[in-house]
């Protein structure tokens, strides 16, 4: 009877082990050339006007699609900021999303990248949800897996904003943590997110915790679909805060892959919002 009971206990704990194990449900690992796959990635162009212009934080540069922008060579992804004369504009970038491509409710998301260097330089890893209508920011909320302002070199953050926490209101739920060669080499920025809590990780060590409240859409709008953004903004209301140093062009964000892993547990997955 005991070895039935321990039988019986030891297939419990491997079918419960096995269903924790992280199940890779969607991945780009850029082995390929030319522009990001279309079936995977679209962009947002230009300068958010007339509706958000400045993108809604002052930036200074204009989203293109141009392979001198962003590219895909040597197995990453290639966002690139570039100063130019003779235009309404002072510099040009790229903006990746994989809106209606690449869309999910919780789980692990993990990006390998290297960032640019030097004051003005705004580079992000974000998340927004995926909605059959306008976005309503930030009460439909906001998840920043990775955010970086030059004049601050080395520190990167993790946040959210929703209609009760934003910097806006000076709100936002937030924290960072040093990376000294953060524009040398490449680091693992990621999230685990799920119905109770998100947390943020680089190189595997998690350095930042929040908990759902149980506030509702004000405090937690993070039950249904987001969309991956990759982004390089120049200047604006916090990466040019203390100026740009105008030497530095052009700077890139570098990305080796991107990895979404399935939660831990069981989910329903629900429907876009309406």
């Amino acid at each position: 009877m005991k070895k039935i009971i321990l039988t019986v206990l030891l297939l419990s704990m491997a079918i419960l082990a096995k269903s924790q194990e992280r199940q890779l449900v969607w991945s780009d690992e850029f082995n390929y050339e030319g522009a990001p796959d279309s079936t995977m990635w679209g962009f947002e162009l230009g300068d958010g006007c007339p509706h958000i212009c400045g993108w809604g934080n002052n930036e200074l540069q204009f989203y293109t699609d141009n392979p001198e922008n962003v590219r895909v060579t040597n197995g990453r992804l290639i966002i690139e900021a570039h100063k130019v004369e003779g235009k309404s504009y002072g510099y040009t970038s790229s903006k990746v999303v994989s809106t209606g491509k690449g869309d999910w409710q919780y789980g692990y998301i993990e990006i390998r990248a290297k960032l640019p260097y030097g004051k003005g330089t705004w580079p992000a890893i974000w998340m927004l949800p995926t909605l059959d209508r306008p976005l309503d920011w930030p009460m439909d909320g906001e998840i920043d897996i990775m955010e970086h302002v030059g004049y601050n070199q080395g520190m990167v953050y993790g946040t959210i904003h929703t209609k009760k926490y934003n910097h806006r209101i000076g709100t936002q739920k937030s924290d960072s943590i040093y990376v000294d060669d953060l524009h040398e080499n490449f680091h693992t920025y990621a999230i685990d997110w799920g119905p109770e809590h998100i947390s943020w990780y680089v190189d595997g060590d998690k350095y930042y915790t929040i908990e759902n409240k149980g506030e509702g859409r004000e405090g937690w709008p993070f039950d249904q679909q987001f969309h991956i953004i990759f982004n390089l903004a120049v200047g604006g209301d916090w990466g040019g805060k203390y100026g740009i140093d105008e030497k530095i062009w052009p700077q890139r964000l570098e990305i080796d892959y991107i990895r979404v892993h399935e939660a831990n547990y069981a989910t329903e997955k629900k429907p876009v919002n309406h």
